[in-house]
């Protein structure tokens, strides 16, 4: 058999941030290289990583010469920069300065693709630079490319997916252990899926920024975090959780794009994040402990799954060293850079136009009429109700029961409505909780 030609000129790439996933991907530099010679047509030289202290030790450890405090020279010398710093600034910058300088540019940093994606891809198709960025949605999940190459001949109509490792291990938890989200929080941070100020993952703001991003791709339109309606899991209880698994379904944070008509008939996209049940035989609600999984639905391809681990230095590092590679084939056989530009105007809607069911569970007097005035309420807003159960008395001696309402699909605007008109019934005494649900 033939084996794969390299030439002796080294391909040389700076490694910004010497974090969990840096260390990962300086480790697979050094001690795969052989293989990533022959993969990528010409070795690959760790020319240095920049990180705040030379001094910090790390998961997989360099020759201290190996670090630097500056960047700017080891751009300037590089022919692929790596970005794994995080965060916008100096993240942005650095990004810029390599695109405008014409290097190549591989980042999983998903804040800062969600806000600044478009005005980077500008400037790298100025200056004929590439920029590649499977690593910031879904960790090893090969999601990116599927949406950019394979699906390319195809109408992407819909996306749901489990994008955020450490809300599905806190879910998961409360549906499989009956935990509350305070204690299955803590369980989190124990184990290291979650960090010690989680915000960003509890409220959903992470996942946003992944539908940013998908949507860019699947749909050929620009989107920024903006442009994502987003609620996080901080609301959602044990008894949410167990409400949803005695009808049959599971709660997860889920984010969705999806194409829509708006008020106006006019095409748009429709992006949100926002807890969701889903039903136990829908392939999404198996998706266990930290794992992602993203569903695809196109016109002709049909119903797709991508599952995988969706965080981890390792996990992550595979899809950086996947765009590494890929960047690299194409300076050893040379030809323009493959740049990504918008090739559609779908404007994002407001997400009251989203197309979903919702399950609420109100607490109500205990009489006669009550469920003929409480279902009037929702024919008057054109939402059909699916199934309706009425649980005990919800204390002793008081003469108030419990009503679990599942609608069918309904634009999100008139089930709003219809919550906030039951809110201001005589016979409700209370909205106990509100749960979108989708997949049936």
């Amino acid at each position: 058999m033939t084996q794969p030609q390299t030439t002796t000129q080294a391909i040389t790439v700076a490694l910004l941030g010497g974090g969990t996933v840096g260390s990962q991907v300086a480790r697979i530099l050094t001690e795969d290289a052989d293989m990533l010679a022959a993969k990528a047509g010409a070795p690959l030289r760790l020319a240095g990583v920049a990180v705040r202290s030379t001094d910090r030790r790390r998961d997989y450890q360099l020759p201290k010469g190996m670090y630097t405090t500056e960047a700017e020279p080891l751009i300037d010398g590089a022919d692929i920069v790596v970005e794994l710093m995080g965060g916008i600034e100096p993240a942005r910058t650095l990004i810029e300065q390599a695109l405008r300088d014409g290097k190549a540019v591989v980042t999983g940093n998903k804040a800062l693709l969600a806000r600044h994606g478009e005005e980077l891809s500008a400037i790298a198709a100025e200056h004929g630079a590439q920029l590649a960025f499977e690593a910031a949605v879904a960790g090893a999940i090969p999601i990116l490319r599927p949406l950019r190459d394979s699906l390319s001949g195809d109408r992407v109509t819909r996306i749901m997916g489990i994008a955020n490792g450490t809300t599905n291990f806190i879910l998961d938890r409360m549906d499989s252990a009956g935990a509350d989200f305070a204690d299955a929080l803590a369980e989190a941070q124990e184990l290291g899926y979650a960090e010690a100020d989680p915000t960003a993952d509890v409220e959903g703001h992470d996942a946003a920024a992944k539908v940013a991003i998908l949507a860019t791709l699947a749909f050929g339109t620009d989107y920024s975090i903006d442009e994502v309606s987003c609620e996080g899991i901080t609301q959602i209880t044990a008894a949410d959780s167990a409400a949803a698994a005695d009808a049959g379904y599971v709660i997860k944070l889920l984010g969705i794009a999806e194409r829509r008509t708006g008020q106006d008939g006019a095409e748009g996209a429709v992006l949100r994040v926002h807890p969701t049940m889903v039903p136990r035989e829908h392939p999404l609600a198996a998706v266990r402990g930290a794992y992602n999984a993203v569903y695809v639905e196109a016109e002709n391809a049909g119903e797709l799954m991508f599952y995988g681990p969706g965080a981890g230095g390792a996990p992550t590092a595979s899809a950086v060293m996947g765009d590494v590679v890929s960047v690299a084939e194409r300076l050893v056989r040379g030809g323009p850079a493959r740049v990504r530009t918008s090739i559609a105007s779908l404007p994002a809607l407001d997400a009251e136009e989203a197309h979903t069911s919702v399950m609420v569970v109100l607490t109500v007097a205990d009489a006669p009429g009550v469920l003929r005035r409480v279902a009037g309420v929702f024919e008057g807003h054109g939402v059909s109700i699916e199934a309706m159960r009425q649980n005990s008395a919800t204390a002793e001696g008081e003469s108030e029961v419990q009503l679990r309402i599942i609608t069918h699909h309904a634009r999100q605007r008139d089930l709003d409505a219809t919550v906030e008109e039951l809110r201001d019934l005589d016979v409700v005494r209370g909205v106990v909780s509100v749960v979108r649900v989708e997949g049936k």
